[in-house]
């Protein structure tokens, strides 16, 4: 009883009087859990140890967390370990259970503390399971039909207490509860009151963390019917504007909520005064004005001035798709000069990352001075693009690394990328949109605004031949833009 009782000494009298209780008796304690004074001393106390951190933190996925957890250093301090097994165990004060098991590693602490604090059998499961001796997955002194309480620290999709459950059933256990330190869930609520955490960088973590789920598919137990996880709702665009690294990419946002669009409209026609002209009808309807500059008949100051003033007019942001594709020093020249000068005009442009990282850092150095923002593109919606797998997830890296100057994506399925669409002030525009799916024979795919934003999860449609071909451009933007809106709405 020596070495036990060495370990009982810090656990406090509490929890030495549950050593007399009965031990066939298992279900948990009906002590009342901790205070809400002891609680809020125990997230200082995390806090403190530095097991909660904020900033910027690139995880495993390769995104770029504002907030990062790091439980594995509470076994350095019993104090907090101890407070951490008594929370735990009151929160299963009315559940009925006759062992437990910590997902390994960082949970085997904690389990074993709440299993010597309260006299509750524990097992342990092997991560890696042996080839040699008795090649059990599960080690410890167990019955075939008990019920095993799970013990986690830290649940974003649950796959490692799903890899707990298997060898726990296969061990003949039955598993019905899991108790968990810390819950990443969707979104969060409440202000800190303790003054630690500014509310900008708050707002940070519950935007990031309801932007970037992970739903983990369980398998069923034994004549229970699977139950489907429930989708992720989106950040309204006016919170998600607080959370842009880009000025532009914040206006962006701020634009879509107060005008209620999501619409930008692709100018795609023969002449400039064509283009002014659409300019002028669709502007009540879009966020955004996409031109292809080097299709139209002409181009000079006067025109560049008449479509600015359309811009304020109608409230909207100019976009050259430029599509830059060249190192650092030529798009420099490209940007910059020439005959179009389009960073003198364009608000937004894009560019391919096919040349490398150079071609941000010479766009964002014409480019950020002028409070301009960057579309990189992820994706494309032409038959057959090579824009897919690795480029798409570097591009998504390069972002994430660049966003004083990038302001999103031009991409086509975000919901389905394997890290998710990116941090939540990120904006991506989809292209190819029509009221009704198919293609064109030039490989062009079309998807509808309910496809691309709710179901691919897009922010912008971009429209072209739908609205300019329609023979009246400002009804049809109109009906674009409630369309895309309806399908962004039925997400929130």
């Amino acid at each position: 009883m020596g070495p036990v009782n060495a370990v009982l000494g810090f656990l406090g009298k509490p929890f030495r009087a549950l050593q007399q209780r009965d031990v066939g008796a298992r279900a948990a304690s009906s002590r009342a859990p901790l205070t809400e004074a002891e609680v809020e001393d125990l997230v200082l106390k995390l806090n403190e140890i530095e097991a909660v951190k904020f900033g910027a933190f690139k995880l495993k996925s390769g995104l770029i967390s504002p907030v990062y957890i790091d439980l594995r250093v509470i076994v350095s301090y019993p104090e907090i370990l101890e407070q951490v097994s008594r929370m735990m165990w009151g929160c299963v004060s009315a559940v009925k259970f006759d062992i437990m098991c910590g997902v390994p590693y960082t949970a085997l602490p904690i389990s074993t503390c709440m299993s010597l604090g309260f006299n509750m059998p524990m097992v342990m499961r092997r991560k890696e399971v042996k080839d040699y001796g008795t090649k059990k997955a599960i080690e410890g002194a167990y019955q075939r039909g008990q019920t095993c309480l799970i013990v986690e620290d830290l649940v974003t999709s649950g796959a490692s207490v799903m890899e707990t459950v298997e060898p726990l059933h296969e061990a003949g256990l039955v598993v019905t509860d899991v108790v968990v330190l810390i819950d990443r869930e969707q979104g969060g609520g409440g202000t800190p009151e303790h003054g630690l955490v500014q509310p900008e960088t708050a707002a940070s973590v519950h935007a990031f963390i309801a932007a970037n789920q992970t739903n983990v598919a369980a398998a069923p137990a034994a004549a229970v019917a699977p139950v489907a996880a429930p989708k992720a709702k989106r950040l309204p665009y006016e919170e998600r504007a607080k959370l842009a690294a880009n000025p532009l990419g914040a206006r962006c946002l701020q634009i879509m909520a107060r005008k209620q669009t999501n619409l930008s409209v692709a100018a795609d026609v023969d002449t400039a005064e064509e283009m002014l002209a659409l300019a002028d009808q669709v502007g009540p309807h879009i966020v955004v004005f996409k031109t292809h500059v080097d299709i139209f008949d002409k181009w000079d100051a006067s025109i560049v001035s008449r479509l600015q003033e359309l811009a304020t007019k109608h409230d909207f942001l100019i976009f050259e798709d430029r599509k830059f594709a060249d190192i650092g020093n030529t798009v420099v020249s490209q940007y910059k000069g020439g005959i179009y000068k389009i960073a003198e005009w364009s608000d937004i442009t894009n560019a391919h990352l096919v040349p490398g990282p150079g071609i941000i850092d010479g766009l964002k150095s014409v480019g950020l001075p002028l409070g301009r923002g960057c579309l990189l593109l992820a994706e494309m919606s032409s038959k057959g693009t090579l824009a897919k797998g690795e480029y798409t997830q570097a591009v998504a890296e390069a972002a994430a690394a660049n966003a004083d100057f990038v302001m999103g994506f031009m991409s086509t399925n975000p919901a389905a990328w394997p890290h998710g669409p990116g941090a939540p002030g990120l904006i991506h525009m989809t292209p190819g949109v029509q009221l009704s799916s198919g293609g064109d024979a030039l490989g062009q795919q079309y998807n509808t605004p309910h496809d691309v934003i709710a179901v691919r999860g897009s922010d912008v449609i971009i429209v072209g031949r739908g609205i300019i071909k329609a023979a009246d451009p400002a009804a049809a933007a109109k009906e674009y833009r409630q369309a895309g809106w309806e399908a962004y709405t039925s997400t929130l």
